[in-house]
C-alpha cells in the first residue's frame, strides 16, 4: 500500500485554495481559526454520526481513513495473466501442483480459491463460497463509505447550529462595542464555514474514494472467481485469457466495462 497522492493532495489543495482566496480578498488567515466553532462542528458531527452506526462499525473508522489515503495497484491484466499461468500448471501437471502457489498468491481471495481447487471442492460449493466472500467484502466497504457520507450530511447542519449559537450570543450583547459585535458576528459564521468545507473537502470525497476502490476490488474478485472456476474445469490457457479479457475489454469498445470505471491495464486506485 502506498500513499494516495491524489486523495491527500486534493484535500490539501482544496484547503489552500479556500484560505488563499480568503487572504486575497483582504482577510487574515488567522481569523479562520476558531476553537469553539471547531468543537461545535466536529464534535457535533462525530456525535451525530456515532448515533447512526454501531460501535463495531465505528471502530473501523481509523482503518477507513487509512484505506482512503492509501492506494494499491489496480491491474486486472496482471491478474488475468496470473490466472492463465495457474491453468497452465493445472493442465500440464495436475490441480495438486497448484498447492505451492497458495503461499505465493499474496491475496486472501486467490489463496482461498486455490485451496478449494487443490482440495477438489465441488464447483457449485466453490462458487457459493467465493461469491459469499465477494458480497461480504463489498458490503463492508460500502458500509465504510456510508459512515463518511453520514458525516458529510451532518457537518453542514452542525455548522449552521454553531452559527445560530454564535448569533444568539451576539444578540445578547447588542449594547456592547459595535466593533466587537462585528467581530463576533464574523466568528459566528466560521462554524458554517467549517461545516460546509469539511463536508465537501473531506467527508464526501472520502466516501466517493472508498466507493471507487470497492468497485475496483469487486471487479478484481469477479475476474478471479471466473478464472478459478475455469481452472477447476480444465479450460485451456488461451480460452481462459479470452474469457477473462471480456471483463475489461467488452465487445463494442476498448477499456473496461462501465461498471469498472477504469481503463484496462495497470491503473492506480484513487
Amino acid at each position: 500500500m502506498r500513499l494516495d497522492v491524489s486523495a491527500l493532495g486534493g484535500i490539501i489543495f482544496g484547503v489552500i485554495a479556500l484560505v488563499g482566496g480568503f487572504v486575497l480578498e483582504g482577510g487574515r488567515a488567522g481569523a479562520l481559526l476558531q476553537g469553539t466553532a471547531a468543537m461545535i462542528v466536529f464534535g457535533g458531527t462525530i456525535g451525530a454520526t456515532a448515533v447512526s452506526f454501531s460501535l463495531d462499525e465505528l471502530k473501523q473508522v481509523p482503518g477507513l481513513f487509512r484505506m482512503g489515503l492509501t492506494r494499491s495497484t489496480f491491474d486486472p491484466v496482471q491478474l488475468i495473466e496470473q490466472l492463465v499461468r495457474y491453468t497452465d500448471i493445472a493442465r500440464r501437471q495436475q490441480p495438486l501442483a497448484l498447492e505451492p502457489e497458495i503461499a505465493l498468491a499474496n491475496d486472501p481471495f486467490l489463496e482461498k480459491g486455490l485451496q478449494l481447487i487443490v482440495d477438489n471442492a465441488d464447483p457449485t460449493f466453490m462458487r457459493q463460497m467465493l461469491e459469499t466472500d465477494i458480497y461480504a467484502q463489498s458490503s463492508q466497504q460500502k458500509m465504510g463509505a456510508s459512515i463518511f457520507e453520514a458525516a458529510g450530511g451532518y457537518a453542514p447542519t452542525m455548522g449552521i447550529v454553531g452559527t445560530i449559537m454564535g448569533l444568539v450570543h451576539v444578540l445578547g450583547e447588542l449594547t456592547g462595542n459595535p466593533n466587537e459585535l462585528a467581530s463576533a458576528i464574523g466568528l459566528a459564521f466560521i462554524a458554517t464555514l467549517y461545516g460546509v468545507s469539511s463536508a465537501n473537502l473531506v467527508w464526501l470525497p472520502l466516501a466517493g474514494n472508498l466507493k471507487n476502490k470497492a468497485k475496483h476490488g469487486t471487479l478484481m474478485r469477479q475476474i478471479a472467481l471466473e478464472g478459478l472456476l475455469s481452472i477447476q474445469q480444465g479450460m485451456a490457457p488461451s480460452m481462459l485469457r479470452d474469457k477473462l479479457m471480456s471483463f475489461i475489454r467488452p465487445s463494442g469498445g476498448p477499456g473496461v466495462s462501465s461498471d469498472a470505471g477504469a481503463p484496462a491495464g495497470e491503473v492506480q486506485v484513487s
